[in-house]
C-alpha cells in the first residue's frame, strides 16, 4: 500500500500528533510552521502562523478545540484549532521543549531548556484563570537543576506528569504540589520521546541508548525492553494490538556519511509481549524523528529528518495475522 506523503515543511520534523478522534494530524518541524492535516486523505487543513523559530512540540486538547505549541523562539502558544487564531502567548527565558494538555484540557504544562544561564523548569498554567497567562505567572513552577527535561507527558487523570531527562532518568512530578513522586534510571542515555498507551496505564520511552522501554504509568515499574542497533528517536504503542512501532536512525549529523541502503531509516515493529521484531517499513531518506499510531489502530504516521510525514495504512492481512496469532 502506498503511503500518503505530506509535504508541508521545509526542515526536519520534530513532532507529529493525532487528536483524540484521529481525524486530524498536527505536525511541527524545525521551521516556524505548525500544520494540521486531514489524516484520512492527507489534505492540509491549515497552518498556525506566529512562531519565529523551530517548533519542538505540539498537543491538542481532548475535544480538539485548542492547540498548544512550544518553540525555540522562547514561547509557548495556545491556538484556536478551528480558526487558527492565536489565543495566548507565554514568553519564556529559554526554548520550550515539551508541552501538553491535561486530561480535561484545562491545565497546560511545558518544560523549558537549560540554556543561556537559565535552568530547566516545568511550568503549569490553569487556562480557567486568564490572569496566569496574561502575567506569564504559572500557578506552579518546578526547577530541574540536575539534567534538563527532553520529553514529558501527563499521567492518568492529570494527577502527575512523567518527565524524561537528558541523563536517562525518569521522574514523576505531582501536578498539584510539584513534589517529585518517584525517580528511576533505566536508560543510560538521553530519553528522546515518551508516549502513553491508549488507556494511560503504560508508557513507552525512546532513548539514545538504542532501546525503547515499556513502563507502568503509576509505579514506573520497568516492564519490557525493545533493542535496536541505533538511537531510537520515537516510539508509539498500538491502541488495538500488542504492537510497538519505533523510529530512529543515526544522529542527523552522521547521516551523510552512510549510503541510504544501510542508513536503516525504517520504522520497526515489535511485539509488545515477546519483545521480538516482526516487521519494517522503509521510506524515509533520513532518521525518523517522530512516530504516532492513529487512535483507531488502522494506520500510523512517521515524520523524518527529510521533512516529510508519511501516513501508512495497514494491509487487511495485518489484522488477520494478529487475530490468528
Amino acid at each position: 500500500q502506498k503511503p500518503i506523503l505530506l509535504q508541508g515543511h521545509e526542515r526536519s520534523i520534530t513532532q507529529i500528533k493525532y487528536n483524540r478522534e484521529g481525524d486530524l494530524l498536527f505536525t511541527v518541524a524545525k521551521d516556524p510552521i505548525v500544520n494540521v492535516w486531514y489524516s484520512v486523505n492527507g489534505e492540509r487543513l491549515g497552518t498556525y502562523n506566529g512562531h519565529t523559530g523551530a517548533v519542538w512540540c505540539v498537543d491538542a486538547d481532548w475535544d480538539t478545540r485548542h492547540v498548544l505549541t512550544g518553540s525555540a523562539d522562547n514561547s509557548c502558544r495556545l491556538w484556536d484549532c478551528e480558526t487558527g487564531k492565536q489565543l495566548a502567548l507565554v514568553k519564556t527565558s529559554s526554548a520550550v521543549r515539551t508541552c501538553g494538555f491535561d486530561f480535561g484540557g484545562n491545565i497546560i504544562m511545558f518544560s523549558t531548556d537549560k540554556q543561556m544561564g537559565y535552568q530547566c523548569f516545568v511550568s503549569f498554567f490553569d487556562l480557567r484563570d486568564p490572569s496566569q497567562i496574561e502575567n506569564s505567572e504559572p500557578y506552579m513552577k518546578i526547577p530541574c537543576s540536575d539534567s534538563k527535561i527532553t520529553s514529558a507527558v501527563w499521567g492518568p487523570l492529570g494527577e502527575f506528569i512523567i518527565a524524561g531527562h537528558e541523563n536517562g532518568e525518569l521522574n514523576q512530578f505531582s501536578a498539584k504540589s510539584g513534589e517529585q513522586l518517584s525517580n528511576i534510571k533505566e536508560h543510560t542515555k538521553q530519553i528522546n520521546d515518551i508516549q502513553t498507551s491508549r488507556d494511560m496505564t503504560m508508557f513507552i520511552t525512546a532513548s539514545k541508548d538504542n532501546t525503547a522501554k515499556l513502563f507502568d504509568c503509576t509505579s514506573l515499574e520497568h516492564l519490557k525492553t525493545f533493542r535496536t542497533e541505533r538511537p531510537v528517536n520515537s516510539a508509539a504503542l498500538s491502541p488495538i494490538f500488542d504492537h510497538v512501532v519505533l523510529g530512529g536512525g543515526q544522529e542527523a549529523m552522521d547521516v551523510t556519511t552512510t549510503s541510504t541502503r544501510i542508513g536503516k531509516f525504517e520504522a520497526r515493529f515489535f511485539h509488545l509481549a515477546f519483545e521480538e521484531e516482526f516487521g519494517r517499513v522503509k521510506g524515509h531518506f533520513g532518521p525518523i524523528n517522530s512516530v504516532a499510531f492513529h487512535p483507531d489502530g488502522k494506520s500510523y504516521s512517521s515524520g523524518g529528518e527529510d521533512g516529510y510525514v508519511r501516513i501508512h495504512y495497514f494491509d487487511p492481512q495485518y489484522f488477520e495475522f494478529e487475530f490468528e496469532a
